[in-house]
């Protein structure tokens, strides 16, 4: 094995294979268009505007919430799998965002997009990585047999304590992922591995307004042990090494964390730039990872290999192989392309910034 950071030992033969093969039969994504840069921040708290974690980060409007925003993203998503939303037996948001601490974001999503009514629908929480825990349950439910089409989510409306470090890198936005069979899908799922332990380095407990993190502690044994374990293990397992992918995407907290595990992995700089999203939008949490692979998909060659890990405190990693088919050229000009959401951008003020994101208590 490579060597990494991790503190663990991996179980070998621990793969997620389902029965059925599966694959990413649509996908979209959404990143609101306000935009707050890292120097605004720095000027407020008196920070060093010198070597930001981003240049800035996407903010959510005052009509934008976690709902809204994954409405969008599934209906984009309905367009490149171009099914009815009626054939979706499940609609999953994950998200440490939630509107609602009692009622579900998934059934006003489901709703929304014209899928309610015979289908399954919730919300689902791991930190940063709700997204991806979705689109795991949904590759089994599908790759079972109890459904043809699942529909997974992660999108955040992030925050972070103001005057901390978190506020420079906490955005809005993600993306909606559609599972269906590998027949007829832009992408084949060949693989999922899932790495978990109790390493808390980032909380909220209930009724607390903002997350705590344990500082560098979030590096070593956090973020780098469980994504280069769950990496390094996926690629063994089935025989792969970096050179075979054409793409890799990681968890992006902020843009060294990403730079540093791919280079540690043995992944060069070219194949992480695509899907490196954080430096001009933020951390968008549940949808960090998988935002950045729209962006990988909205260019992917067909045979193209693809790594995708995600990471979530608490702590763990999913970590997907993934190969693009011929039906996805045809089909991802069906819907925005994530691009096209980074370049249409609203500049704002941190005065506008702590009213959109409701920091401003006016009665």
């Amino acid at each position: 094995m490579m060597e990494t950071t991790q503190n663990h030992d991996a179980e070998s033969g621990k793969l997620l294979i389902p029965k059925r093969k599966v694959g990413i039969t649509g996908y979209g994504a959404y990143v609101p268009r306000y935009r707050l840069p890292g120097v605004e921040i720095a000027r407020i708290w008196g920070g060093n505007e010198e070597g930001l974690p981003v240049t800035e980060k996407a903010v959510a409007g005052l009509d934008e919430d976690v709902i809204t925003m994954s409405i969008e993203a599934a209906r984009n998503a309905l367009k490149r799998a171009e099914i009815s939303p009626e054939q979706l037996r499940a609609v999953w948001v994950g998200s440490e965002s939630h509107p609602y601490a009692v009622k579900p974001s998934g059934t006003v999503v489901a709703e929304a997009i014209g899928a309610s009514g015979s289908v399954s629908a919730g919300d689902w929480e791991f930190a940063c990585k709700a997204g991806t825990e979705a689109m795991v349950a949904a590759i089994g439910m599908v790759g079972s047999g109890m459904a043809d089409y699942a529909m997974a989510i992660g999108m955040d409306t992030a925050q972070g304590k103001p005057g901390d470090a978190l506020e420079y890198t906490a955005a809005s936005g993600g993306a909606a992922y559609i599972i269906g069979p590998q027949q007829g899908s832009l992408v084949s799922i060949e693989a999922v591995y899932s790495f978990v332990t109790d390493t808390p380095d980032f909380w909220r407990r209930q009724h607390a307004i903002y997350p705590e993190h344990g500082q560098r502690f979030t590096g070593e044994p956090a973020y780098f042990s469980h994504v280069s374990t769950a990496a390094s293990t996926i690629m063994r397992e089935m025989d792969l090494k970096p050179a075979d992918f054409a793409y890799a995407v990681f968890h992006q907290p902020n843009e060294k964390f990403p730079r540093r595990v791919a280079k540690l992995l043995g992944f060069k700089d070219e194949q992480i730039e695509t899907g490196l999203l954080s430096p001009i939008i933020g951390n968008t949490y549940s949808g960090a990872a998988i935002i950045g692979l729209t962006a990988i998909l909205d260019v992917a060659k067909t045979g193209d290999l693809i790594l995708m890990t995600s990471y979530g405190s608490g702590a763990g990693s999913d970590a997907f192989v993934l190969k693009v088919r011929g039906a996805l050229k045809e089909r991802r000009a069906n819907a925005r392309s994530t691009q096209d959401y980074i370049a249409n951008r609203v500049g704002i003020d941190y005065a506008t910034y702590l009213r959109y994101r409701g920091e401003i208590v006016t009665g």
